[in-house]
């Protein structure tokens, strides 16, 4: 084993420690406590490139987490796997289900700007400008939204915006 993997393993195994003491001296339900651990076995599904397990423990966690922000957070993670499976509109889906429980989560918002993106971009591509000029200003609204709660972050995105002539 190479000192990376020691590495992650080390960090796995503190987080997951770490992680059973938090639940243990909180005081939660039950079935919060469970919505927590099905919620961190999908975290970890999901570091490992499981989406599929990923997924499944992220639905059990949904049907059983309440509190909005938690949820958010659970549907940003499965929008980030149906990204990465390139399934965009699911992605689009489970991104804008995040931000309508917590408008506060600019990497979602971020996410959602980036698909726009790509769709304008393959629009553009297709000659389609209309559409392409449709999409990108989708996006820009996004990227301002994400750029207006976490100014000192998607750095990329500002330029483009400037450049562009959208900010």
């Amino acid at each position: 084993m190479d000192q990376n993997q020691e590495t992650d393993n080390f960090i796995d195994k503190t987080f997951s420690i770490m992680t059973d003491i938090f639940v243990k001296t909180l005081p939660l339900t039950k079935v919060e406590k469970e919505g927590f651990i099905y919620y961190r076995y999908g975290m970890n599904a999901q570091s490992k490139g499981k989406y599929g397990e990923a997924l499944e423990y992220y639905y059990q966690a949904l049907n059983l987490e309440e509190d909005p922000y938690d949820r958010s957070y659970i549907l940003y993670n499965m929008g980030l796997i149906y990204s990465s499976n390139a399934e965009f509109e699911k992605a689009l889906e489970y991104y804008l289900q995040a931000i309508k429980l917590n408008r506060r989560l600019p990497q979602a918002l971020n996410n959602i700007a980036v698909l726009f993106h790509y769709q304008a971009t393959k629009a553009n591509e297709q000659k389609n400008l209309e559409q392409a000029r449709v999409l990108f200003k989708r996006a820009a609204q996004y990227w301002k939204k994400a750029i207006s709660l976490a100014p000192n972050n998607y750095i990329e995105a500002q330029n483009w915006l400037k450049t562009n002539a959208f900010y």
